[in-house]
């Protein structure tokens, strides 16, 4: 009898090769190619947890790596603030672009600015969105914390934050260009 482990493993050797020259054919970079292939592998592994089977398992692989390109792409082409992949458990993005609160006069009345600004935003977002930014970056909760606690993965709750910043990054750019912060 041939159990899940078994199946998954069978796959895996016979397509990586195959899957691997598809992503080096599309990803020049080869730390960046082999990034998404166990991205890939690793989105098998939990497609095979779940109740359905996986159809047509080969091309499932390359449409989910497919997925993975484009989402790389996706990400290179955004610009910065504070870039958003520079934010970490200890040190929020928010703390990175609010003027400190010792700062005097000035910079006190821009952060409360971009704060009333930053509430209006985060109301705008969708509620996952805006219940892991606030988790996050008002809570200070790790994002290990937050997986464990609502059963998501990490890379979903760090997904989420990351649209929930660039959203905020739209709405507070003018208001950070105006004070020249």
């Amino acid at each position: 009898m041939t159990t899940q482990d078994d199946h998954i493993t069978e796959t895996v050797l016979r397509e990586r090769a195959r899957l691997r020259n598809f992503i080096r054919k599309r990803v020049p970079d080869p730390s960046e190619a082999e990034d998404i292939l166990q991205d890939v592998f690793f989105e098998l592994v939990a497609a095979y947890r779940l109740p359905e089977p996986l159809e047509q398992v080969g091309a499932w692989l390359f449409r989910v790596a497919r997925n993975r390109i484009i989402d790389r792409f996706r990400k290179k082409k955004e610009q910065a603030l504070p870039e958003i992949e520079d934010y970490s458990d200890e040190e929020p993005w928010l703390a990175g672009i609010l003027p400190a609160a010792d700062a005097g006069p000035e910079a006190n009345y821009a952060r409360a600015v971009l704060l009333d600004t930053l509430h209006d935003a985060l109301d705008e977002l969708p509620a996952a969105q805006r219940e892991v930014f606030i988790a996050h970056e008002l809570e200070g909760q790790s994002f290990k914390e937050l997986a464990a606690q609502s059963g998501l993965s990490v890379n979903t709750l760090l997904a989420r934050k990351r649209y929930a910043v660039l959203h905020l990054r739209t709405r507070l750019k003018a208001i950070y260009e105006e004070f020249d912060l």
